[in-house]
């Protein structure tokens, strides 16, 4: 007989370093979904794996989502519910999970959506900065190669603050000493890296230190960088 409910979306954040953060209403719903689509298979699979899960894991090609998509609604459309993960942190957060959501939300119209709230590194940065973030602005990762200078520029004029950015640790000198030509090299940034792991590391300082600061090992892994 065919199932005439559809399956429900589930939007689940997944812990961004100490697996310790999933929560159990996460663990519950990705045990329940008959797949979750994710941005890297690897690294979900150490997630269920860990958590000693089950669940079928689909990966989502960022460059080919239409296939994602007709996958997903195949689900939904036979009533299973699905999950929908990033690598780490919360989908849709500088990753290319609201394609796969705004895909499948235009085909199948109607198929409830459901947020399951977990960890965000940005919000994890702003709570530890000590910077109001009563309001802020969220920019992600900076251009990799071209529009970087007005990129940079645009940042001073944004009238909405502290301007909050992700970078990778290849281009993290680069990106400091970019803010540095617009802001000066003695303006105070705060620096989140490695949010939750073994080496993390939470500090205002001036940009000319943090040139100096994030080098070799200093220099590795995944940085918040909070503009005030």
């Amino acid at each position: 007989m065919p199932n005439n409910t559809t399956g429900t979306i589930y939007v689940v954040a997944t812990p961004i370093g100490n697996l310790g953060d999933i929560t159990a209403r996460a663990l519950l719903v990705l045990k329940n979904s008959s797949v979750i689509f994710a941005e890297d298979t690897r690294v979900t699979q150490k997630l269920v794996t860990h958590f000693e899960l089950h669940t079928k894991i689909s990966h989502y090609d960022e460059h080919k989502p239409q296939r994602t998509i007709e996958e997903a609604v195949r689900y939904l459309e036979d009533g299973k519910d699905i999950g929908i993960v990033s690598d780490a942190g919360t989908p849709g957060i500088s990753d290319p999970g609201s394609v796969l959501i705004t895909g499948i939300r235009k085909t199948l119209q109607g198929a409830p959506i459901i947020a399951i709230p977990g960890p965000s590194a940005v919000i994890s940065a702003l709570s530890v900065s000590g910077i109001s973030a009563n309001k802020f602005t969220f920019l992600g990762y900076p251009p990799l190669k071209n529009k970087r200078k007005k990129f940079f520029s645009s940042i001073k004029e944004t009238e909405i603050r502290p301007v909050v950015l992700y970078e990778s640790p290849h281009r993290l000198q680069k990106t400091l000493k970019e803010i540095g030509e617009v802001y000066g090299l003695d303006y105070q940034i705060f620096v989140s890296k490695e949010l939750t792991k073994i080496h993390e590391t939470n500090i205002l300082l001036s940009i000319n230190d943090a040139i100096n600061y994030f080098v070799a090992e200093r220099g590795k892994g995944e940085f918040v960088i909070i503009i005030p």
